[in-house]
């Protein structure tokens, strides 16, 4: 495997490019780790009210936007982020995904996953009552990303 690095003063922001002959395990590990290094430096601040609040992502179930306010739900609470779901997705590390136009959850929390052909399917996690709906249209490419998970383990 090569490792280059190449300078280009005319970048707004820093880019880190990978290009594989295929989605290896190795290939895989990589992207993860620059993916989580660079979501700990863009330091997330959740707020409630007139409070910001630090949390680590892994803490964090998924992201919705309700009545244009973006919010982040943990198992038992519910924060506003300042950014929109299309920004959190460019920022968010690669176990982060949108399942829906409204919904952007963490894969590595989702405990089960209820199919349902006629409409969107229901996501439930661990110890909490909450759960997100997956619209056809991302079901599969949820699926994948899970199974991806399940043969990396």
């Amino acid at each position: 495997m090569k490792i280059k690095v190449e300078l280009d003063e005319q970048l707004k922001e820093e880019e880190v490019i990978i290009r594989c002959r295929s989605l290896t395990r190795e290939v895989q590990e990589i992207q993860k780790a620059v993916s989580e290094l660079t979501s700990k430096k863009q330091g997330f601040a959740f707020y409630k009210g007139e409070t910001e609040y630090y949390l680590p992502l892994e803490a964090i179930l998924f992201f919705e936007t309700e009545e244009k306010v973006v919010c982040a739900h943990t198992k038992d609470q519910v924060y506003q982020v300042r950014h929109r779901l299309y920004e959190l997705e460019e920022l968010l590390p690669g176990y982060f995904m949108r399942v829906s136009k409204s919904t952007i959850l963490n894969t590595d929390q989702v405990f089960s996953i209820s199919k349902n052909l006629a409409a969107s399917s229901v996501v439930e996690f661990m110890f909490t009552h909450k759960q997100v709906y997956v619209s056809r249209h991302y079901y599969k490419a949820l699926k994948l990303k899970l199974e991806e998970k399940r043969n990396l383990r």
